[in-house]
Order: C-alpha cells, then structure tokens, then sequence
C-alpha cells in the first residue's frame, strides 16, 4: 500500500478538550507538570518550588563529589580510558545543571524575572509560563539521565557501559512496570504504546492455554534437555515453518535452534558469525532492542545503511532499502576499517511495517552473496500482515538462496502469538555448523522443558490457528490500525500507511522546533509526563529527529484513553511553539 502522506502543512491540531477532573494527573516518573502547577498558582508554591530545586542541586553536588574524588586508574588500555577522560566533561555538563537549577530557584522566588512575552495580551501570562515549562523539561531530562553518567567504584568498565545502556534504554519500561493503567484498579497509570506488544487477543490465547492438553508433566520435562531444545518442539517448529513460510520442500528439525526469546538468538548468531569489533550491516530505522544483543553482549557492532524519508532517486516510497544505500554503506564502514560481516534484515520491517517483495529480497540476498556475506533475517511479525493486499513471503519460501549456507531466519511467538512472556525464539539455518554453534548458548538461554511442551500444543493446533486465532487477530489488527490512522489523519500527522506489524511509524516534526533530536526527546518526556509511553526515532537510529512509533496493538479503552493524552501533550506543545515564536519572532 502506499504511504499517507496528510498533512505536510504546518495545520494546527485539533484542540484537546479541557482536562476533566477524573483524566487529570500528576506524572510520577516527571515533576516538571507539577512544579510547572506550582509555579504558575500562586506566590504561596514558591517555597516548594525552591526546596525541589535545592534537593535536586544537592544531587548534582553529590555526583559532581562522586566524579572527582574516584580513585586513579593508571596504565589503561586505550579502550577503556575514555571513562577517565569523559569525566570532565561530566562535570562540565553537572555544573551547567546547577547554573540552570540557580536560574529557576531565582525565577520561582520573584528575584529574576522571565523575558516579556511578545504577543496578543491573552498570551502574556504564556510566555513566563511556557519559558519556565521549557527550563523545567530541559533540567529534568537532563536529570533524568545523571545516573548514567556516574562512575561506579565497583563495576568494570564493561559492567559501566551494560548499566548505563540498560538504565537509559529501560528506565521508562521500569517505570510503566511500577504504574500499569487498569481499567478497575489504575485508570491513571502508564498506558505503554512504546513496547511492541500484541494483547488484541489475550482472550483467546487464555482460553486456549487453559485447556487440558496444556496440562502435562513427565519426568523429561523437569530435568535438562538437549541444549538445542526438546526434540518434539523443534520438529513442530519446522513442520510449523513449512507450511506457514510456505517452504518449497519439508523443513528439517535438525537445522532448528530454540532459544529464550528471538534477541537471544540473535545475540547468539552475531557471537559465532563474528568477532569482536567487526560489524553487521542493517538498514535503519531499525528495532534497537538488537544493540543490546549485538554490542554488549557479543561486542559485534551494528552499522546503519540510512534511510530517507523522502522520495529520492532510485527509490520509489519513502525509506526504502536500495542495492545502491547496501553498497555505499558497505563502502563507508571499510573506509572506516571495520570488516563487515553480514546483513541483519527485519521483515515485515519494524518500525516501517514495510514487506519486502521477492524481487527485493533476492537483490538483497545477491549483494550479500558477492561479497561473501552472511544475511540474517527476522521475520517476527510474518503472520501478522493483516491488510489482504499485502502478500509476505518468508525467505524460506524461496525455491533456491543464493548462498543457503549463509542465510538465517528468526521467527519466534511474542509478536504473531501476542506471548512475549513465554520468552521463545526459534533459529532455522542451512548451515549445520551454525547450528551448533548456536546451539551451545542453550546452556544459558534454553527454555524451560513444560513451556516447551506448551509451546507444541498450541503450534500443532493448526485448525484452532487457522480458523480461530489467526482470522480474529488479523480483524482486531486491522480495526485497530483503522482507529489510530483515522485519529492521525484528523491532526493531519504524517504516517507510513502500512498493512502489517503492530505499529505505525509517525512524523511529529512539526511539534519540534528546533527539529532536533534533544527537541524529540524533550517531547518524549512530555508524553511521559501525561503518562504516555511512545517510542522516539532515536530510539531505532532514524537520521531524521522527528518521528515516533506508536503501538496500536492495545485493547479499545486504553488505546482510545491513550490517544486523548496524545491530542493532550499535542496541543500543550502547539501552544508553547506558537508563544515562542511571539517572544522570539527572529526564529522561524
């Protein structure tokens, strides 16, 4: 399908309604909403105001202290010294934090005023406003990630940077984890359209994994198995593979690896196709869950092949992968002297929701074949294509790979099955001696033995998985998808219109002014601060600041309580824009 491409004006959203008294809130995770309330009242809120102020200085004192008093670490290797010599520059950084913290302590006390507002006199109010709003999201995003910056006594410089990534990249999920909306016991917690979740059909996997045949114990099932998985799954897998990925003859169980869920796996391919420091090529954007598995833990690193948003030679929609973007990117990392090993492949393509076509897809497994690459694909989402105009077609369906001895498929049940929890992820490859290697990583990351039995039961179900499951699924997918484009369509926000995936990739540009990607992530803390989770652009190495992906797998009430919190944050963003540009007329 093509693309929507509504609204590349600058046409101003429709107007929240005003917050009722039961939707409002106060965001545990921010408190510049609140400080903001306080500020604004009354004179009376000044006293808070300066006490948070002076307890968040405290905290950078504290972490400034912390910085210089660590103790030296002579004769280090190159790679590890850039934690001692980014030390100074953390403490740069903490007291410009404090400078900011003095501004607003001086400004919430009356002895520094806010520049005058420029503008109709019904904005004159919203200009202090919206300056100190803005200080205010600056300072907390700034604090927000202060503890990745400290240096730890204790761990390495290898545990530092694990800490540091899981603290920046799993804060907000932590967060949503301690405040989750339900609709009868939390009405004002986190609603989580930022994490790619399937829960449309929770009713039905329910019911399903509750019958008897789920029901079974035997000995083998409690003790260790085969590090490559239960036999009796990888033979439903691959009979479950071939016949869904339509594979032209019947699949092997003995090239099947299962693991604890599909970033397991891949972390695993990256540790035994490459060594240390050398690199994959992927397209981006691009699901950066993957970096976890590919950096820290296998220290393989991920060179991103951009793409464009906008139509360019060559290309025919927008971000589309070209032989030509493979090349030159392939080119660009051997200047820069990483030896690239392969190419990571998502399809459907998360966050794009794009297919690739089998013409694509043979092209791209080509350019990989000359240059003796080896190409891994996920195809997480396969059966979650839901626009019938849309035909996927599994790289397994092919009736000969150019280079079957370097060509991997992942496929697990989290996205299609809606059951991230069961944690499964499955390898199927050509390559027997990638098997085995792969397997190895079963010792760490093997499944438990009756949740494999579980998992067979409900894969063997062909006739439940046709009939039921999967027609209900892709119905709900498609009225889902249906709503929040519609809503989209109404702020005319730009959006890729695609028919498959959980998720719709969104253009908020207009929201950011400047368009940077400090200005996106400042908006991201705006959505949390209304208790909304989304997912940045930065987030899956976009080059362009600006774009969101929203989640639209989520139940009606959520998902439609979810969308006032967007129009919300929207409108609160529109109105700060426009009275900074009446302060401020020189910048457009």
């Amino acid at each position: 399908m093509d693309e929507t491409r509504d609204g590349e004006g600058s046409s101003q959203p429709v107007e929240a309604k005003t917050k009722a008294q039961g939707m409002s809130h106060q965001s545990d995770v921010l408190p510049c909403d609140q400080l903001r309330d306080q500020v604004i009242g009354n004179q009376s809120s000044h006293t808070q105001l300066m006490e948070t102020l002076l307890h968040l200085r405290q905290t950078v004192d504290d972490c400034i202290t912390q910085l210089t008093t660590r103790p030296p670490q002579l004769d280090l290797p190159l790679e590890e010294q850039r934690h001692n010599q980014a030390t100074g520059e953390q403490e740069a950084f903490l007291r410009r934090v404090v400078n900011l913290l003095q501004s607003g302590a001086m400004w919430g006390l009356g002895l520094q005023a806010p520049r005058p507002t420029l503008g109709p006199r019904d904005d004159a109010g919203g200009g202090q406003q919206a300056q100190l709003s803005r200080q205010l999201d600056q300072l907390v995003h700034q604090l927000s990630h202060l503890e990745v910056a400290f240096v730890s006594h204790d761990l390495s410089n290898r545990g530092i940077d694990i800490s540091a990534f899981e603290r920046s990249k799993f804060q907000d999920f932590k967060t949503y984890q301690g405040d989750k909306y339900h609709e009868d016991k939390n009405t004002m917690g986190f609603i989580n359209l930022g994490v790619s979740e399937n829960k449309l059909c929770t009713d039905l996997m329910t019911e399903r994994l509750s019958r008897s045949d789920m029901n079974h114990l035997e000995d083998a099932l409690l003790q260790y198995s085969d590090q490559r998985g239960q036999p009796f799954l990888r033979e439903e897998v691959a009979r479950f593979l071939t016949y869904y990925c339509k594979s032209p003859a019947r699949l092997d169980p003995e090239n099947v690896v299962v693991l604890s869920g599909c970033c397991s796996v891949f972390s695993a391919l990256a540790t035994v196709l490459c060594d240390p420091g050398e690199a994959l090529l992927t397209p981006t954007p691009f699901f950066g869950g993957l970096v976890m598995g590919s950096y820290l833990y296998s220290k393989v690193e991920l060179m991103p092949v951009h793409l464009d948003s906008e139509i360019t030679d060559g290309s025919a929609r927008p971000f589309q992968l070209t032989v030509d973007k493979l090349e030159q990117a392939l080119l660009e990392a051997t200047l820069k002297g990483k030896k690239v090993r392969g190419l990571l492949l998502i399809n459907p393509q998360n966050p794009l929701g794009d297919v690739y076509s089998r013409d694509s897809l043979e092209e791209y497994l080509e350019f990989a074949k000359r240059y003796n690459l080896h190409v891994i694909i996920d195809e997480l989402y396969m059966l979650s294509v839901f626009d019938d105009s849309v035909t996927f077609r599994s790289v397994l369906s092919m009736e000969s790979l150019p280079d079957p001895n370097r060509t991997h498929m992942i496929w697990g049940t989290s996205k299609d099955f809606g059951i991230s929890g069961f944690r499964f992820g499955a390898l199927y490859t050509h390559n027997k001696e990638v098997a085995s290697a792969v397997s190895s990583f079963g010792f760490l990351n093997g499944i438990s033995g009756i949740t494999q039995y579980k998992l067979c039961r409900l894969l063997q179900d062909r006739e439940w998985i046709d009939k039921v499951y999967l027609p209900t699924n892709h119905s709900r997918l498609k009225a889902a998808h249906r709503y929040i484009t519609n809503k989209l369509k109404a702020l005319k926000i730009p959006f890729l219109n695609r028919g498959s995936g959980l998720y719709v990739w969104m253009n908020l540009k207009e929201y950011l002014q400047p368009c940077t990607f400090e200005e996106e992530l400042l908006l991201h803390h705006r959505f949390l601060g209304n208790k909304l989770i989304l997912s940045p652009g930065k987030t899956y190495m976009c080059k362009e600041p600006g774009w969101f992906r929203l989640i639209f797998s989520d139940k009606p009430l959520p998902l439609k309580l979810a969308m006032h919190r967007f129009y919300e944050v929207l409108a609160e963003q529109k109105r700060d824009l426009r009275v900074k540009q009446l302060e401020d007329p020189q910048k457009e």
